[in-house]
């Protein structure tokens, strides 16, 4: 039987271990929904589950990447609703790319490369996400998404070139050129 001091202690760990991490989650959750009230909705479901079972939570562990987890678990999860009420078109196809990497834009503007983030699959933005926004190691992110450090590795390059590829779209916006000398890889600058 728990007490109202047992009680009051879990609480007062859990705001210590837990909250200070709120504004990291729903960053997070707002770039890979890209919608507040629903960023806003599975932060706060995170945190719900979170303190249901933040007696599992083994003190002294890293509760930042241990939130991440069950953060993306909750987004994970209200996509898969969402995806089962829509159709979904065929994804593209890569087969088509060449060895060419052309430029990304210096000028590229906030709104370009959040709009180039939101287009990217959810399995490769949280990794870059969890990589290069919140500067997490390959372990921390292996922890929160609970895949291995290989596929942590290999989604986070496969993310990063796909996002490589978004932002060049924005190159003609930005009044960057591409010949079809230089596509083909012949023109050196």
């Amino acid at each position: 039987m728990t007490t109202q001091a047992d009680t009051s202690e879990r609480l007062a760990s859990f705001e210590d271990l837990a909250l200070p991490h709120t504004r990291d989650l729903f960053r997070t959750a707002s770039s890979i929904l890209g919608n507040v009230a629903e960023a806003d909705d599975a932060v706060q479901e995170a945190y719900l589950q979170a303190w249901k079972s933040f007696d599992r939570f083994t003190p002294g562990t890293n509760c930042r990447a241990w939130l991440f987890g069950i953060l993306f678990h909750v987004i994970s999860h209200q996509r898969r609703k969402w995806l089962s009420r829509v159709v979904l078109c065929e994804p593209k196809t890569f087969e088509d790319t060449t060895p060419y990497s052309a430029p990304v834009p210096e000028s590229l503007t906030d709104q370009e490369v959040l709009s180039a983030f939101r287009s990217l699959p959810q399995r490769f933005a949280e990794v870059v996400m969890l990589a290069d926004v919140h500067e997490f190691s390959y372990k921390e992110i292996q922890e929160s998404l609970g895949i291995p450090i290989g596929t942590v590795m290999s989604r986070l390059s496969r993310g990063r070139q796909l996002l490589r590829a978004q932002l060049v779209d924005y190159a003609p916006a930005a009044s960057i050129r591409s010949t079809g000398v230089r596509a083909a890889g012949a023109h050196l600058s």
